[in-house]
């Protein structure tokens, strides 16, 4: 508790000088090191005993993770440590590294200026390592690289000096490659990691030791010294290398050198993650990490603690304090904050303010939520929300949930609300038809993580469904102009459907296209980098969260412009369900190329006009040759040689398929892909037809279309369990005879 307090002054005293504080993060792939080495550095930071440190995993706070050695959320630390004479306030945060818990890189990514990359020395850049090395580069935030386990390459792999060398050299030249592929063309040069540089270090997080190029000769410690200790297995030498050359030392002496400070970094991360315009009073504010100008809080992660809602970010400009009157820029409305404070690990500490470029966490907002601006009362006229989060992957799985006794329901469903607050990347929805609660996740470890929290956190118990496989629907063909009328016969719409080309569908899932867009500014992205007429995609009305566009094709139609909205608003409710499973429709151009409204509002409500736009849509979907797209998972598998074809053989039972394979030695790296719905039971199979020896990561790939041969069934089967009718609705049912 002392050596808190007295961190806190320390780092209190040093915020208000930027040149001297950091934001960073810790990214890698699953079980590569992560929450270890964060203990090292809290260890260096007098918050944990150094004798713990790398087994207490301080930052895996929830039981969930200490049970099963992941992280599963990002933990907030400020750190204080002192480099060329000069004491710097870094703050850090841990974040999870398997797949299923992306979404929360992507939201710390936003609020950090540098990362460190730990990969694992035996297992190398794996599949998760490059999803956040992109998505750190799509946020402009510099990557350093961190070589952890290199005792395993000695003590495992009985490595020479010579092939260790060339071992580093490998994952450096992966990273460096990657940071080429991602990177804009003006950063990827000057970010490339360079041994000589010292922006790379070499280490064991589990034995607190750890070097840079430049630090070897000034330590008196070679390659030679560190293969003899564990060769020997010489534990003295070992734990001396630990003073000698500490783990903390090396890192946090690099996010100095090589990780810009927040005024440096604002000053090109703002044009690329805010909105707004860069020549208001907010733009200059943020450009500079101005203390004194107008406040801009980013929240990049929603806590629900007893006492309530805490909301941690990054203040872009101006100071936070206790007392603030503060706007929220997505919700609309004001707000007091009731109080702020610093995260030191699983413990928060009161302070007074927190200034500009630094983080912190508040306290007295309800309903706030991730991804939230807050701005000063009196600046809400430039105000505008930071970029929209963009995540490398999308709830994929669905589970039923209910409670174990009946009369939980009201906590069950208060409880899976507030883990939504804090989780966003889970969707609950409710079935209409059959009254149950429907939770969507990344994949299976997601929801089930979720379920644990449920109970430990809440203290609810629950009873699930087997995991379902979310899909899309989509068509693969031009539909022809139906006429679909109002209830009450008084209007008509004549709508017609086709797919979007695949081109718009990624620059949508990018956001490089969105709705609320300049339409003349939109309109020259599609007609130079997807093919459009510009005339056309000048006439977009809508775009809708599942990728689907809605144009507005008619000329000179009466009354069009006063129902206007409730179309949309009948085209978003429409897509939200297909018509052939319910599922959401996906990557769909939605044309209305005629309409007959009538004159009297009272006969062109909601009611009138919801039927007659989602009756057209619908008619087109089926008869545009509509299909299932299922999600994709790629697989990147480390794995001997004398196991591949029996891996191969499974993959390809499971409808999966290799992309590439490479060798090395007696091993070999298959990447391929494979459907979630046959994922499921995956790990366990890969383990046996290996007998243990592979290891392999997962992310989420792209959707494709389900096979025709398998269509049908799996329609039947959706519909039978979502407890619709058998057969899919025919065009008459809809527009009649």
């Amino acid at each position: 508790m002392g050596a808190r307090v007295k961190l806190l002054a320390e780092i209190e005293k040093i915020m208000g000088n930027l040149e001297q504080v950091r934001n960073i993060g810790i990214i890698a792939h699953v079980d590569h090191g992560k929450t270890t080495t964060s203990d090292t550095l809290l260890a260096a930071a007098g918050m944990i005993s150094e004798r713990v440190a790398g087994e207490a995993l301080v930052l895996d706070y929830l039981n969930v993770e200490k049970q099963r050695g992941i992280t599963v959320k990002a933990a907030n630390v400020s750190l204080y440590h002192e480099f060329g004479g000069k004491p710097y306030v870094i703050n850090l945060i841990d974040t999870p590294g398997h797949v299923d818990f992306s979404g929360k890189v992507t939201r710390s990514l936003r609020v950090l200026d540098g990362a460190i990359v730990v990969v694992d020395a035996v297992e190398g850049v794996m599949t998760q390592t490059e999803t956040v090395i992109r998505q750190a580069l799509e946020e402009r935030v510099r990557p350093v690289l961190f070589i952890n386990k290199v005792d395993r390459l000695i003590k495992e792999l009985k490595m020479t000096p010579e092939r260790l060398t060339e071992r580093f050299s490998e994952i450096i030249k992966e990273v460096n490659n990657l940071i080429d592929t991602y990177g804009e063309q003006e950063f990827s040069k000057k970010w490339k990691i360079s041994p000589i540089e010292g922006n790379v270090v070499f280490g064991s997080a589990r034995d607190k030791w750890g070097v840079s190029v430049p630090m070897v000769k000034k330590k008196g410690i070679s390659l030679a010294d560190v293969i003899k200790a564990y060769e020997t297995d010489n534990k003295e030498m070992i734990a001396q290398f630990a003073k000698k050359m500490p783990i903390h030392e090396a890192l946090l002496d690099m996010v100095v050198r090589f990780v810009p400070s927040p005024r440096e970094a604002q000053k090109y991360r703002i044009p690329k993650i805010w909105k707004g315009k860069l020549d208001s009073e907010l733009g200059k504010a943020m450009m500079e990490a101005d203390p004194n100008g107008p406040l801009v809080f980013f929240i990049n992660d929603v806590r629900v603690e007893k006492a309530g809602l805490v909301a941690t970010g990054r203040v872009f400009s101006g100071t936070l304090e206790a007392g603030s009157e503060v706007y929220l820029v997505n919700a609309g409305k004001q707000a007091r904050v009731l109080q702020v404070s610093l995260y030191m690990g699983p413990f928060r500490e009161i302070t007074k303010q927190v200034l500009a470029g630094n983080m912190g966490a508040i306290m007295g907002i309800e309903d706030v939520r991730s991804g939230e601006t807050l701005v000063s009362v009196n600046s809400t006229s430039s105000a505008a929300p930071f970029e929209h989060l963009r995540y490398v992957s999308e709830p994929v799985v669905t589970i039923a949930v209910e409670p174990l006794k009946v009369q939980d329901l009201p906590k069950m469903i208060d409880s899976l609300r507030k883990l939504i607050i804090e989780d966003p990347n889970l969707l609950l929805k409710i079935n209409e038809e059959t009254g149950e609660y429907l939770l969507s996740g990344m994949g299976p470890l997601h929801l089930e993580v979720a379920l644990t929290l449920l109970k430990e956190k809440f203290n609810v118990e629950v009873k699930t469904s087997p995991p379902i496989v979310v899909y899309r629907e989509t068509v693969r063909d031009a539909s022809k102009i139906f006429e679909s009328k109002s209830p009450n016969k008084h209007n008509r719409l004549y709508i017609s459907v086709e797919p979007l080309n695949e081109e718009t569908v990624e620059m949508l899932a990018k956001g490089i296209i969105t709705e609320d867009q300049d339409a003349k500014e939109r309109a020259a992205i599609l007609r130079d980098r997807a093919g459009w007429d510009y005339d056309e995609a000048r006439k977009i009305w809508a775009i809708d969260e599942n990728l689907n566009i809605m144009i507005d094709r008619t000329s000179g139609v009466q009354y069009l412009k006063e129902v206007k909205d409730t179309i949309v608003a009948g085209f978003r409710l429409a897509l939200k369900e297909g018509p052939l499973a319910s599922e959401p429709v996906r990557g769909l151009k939605v044309i209305l190329h005629d309409a007959m409204i009538h004159e009297d509002p009272a006969h062109r409500g909601p009611g009138q006009l919801y039927p007659a736009t989602r009756n057209g849509i619908w008619a087109g979907v089926l008869t545009a040759r509509p299909t299932l797209l299922e999600p994709i998972q790629k697989l990147d598998i480390r794995l001997p040689m004398d196991a591949v074809s029996s891996v191969a053989g499974l993959l390809s039972k499971k409808r999966g398929r290799i992309l590439d394979m490479t060798t090395q030695g007696t091993a070999a790296r298959l990447v391929a892909e494979v459907p979630v719905g046959e994922s499921f039971d995956l790990a366990g199979e890969l383990r046996s037809a290996t007998a243990g020896r592979a290891f392999w990561g997962m992310e989420f790939s792209r959707w494709a279309p389900v096979p025709d041969a398998i269509l049908d069934e799996l329609i039947k089967s959706i519909r039978k369990r979502k407890g619709l009718a058998p057969s899919i609705p025919s065009v008459n049912d809809l527009l009649g005879p």
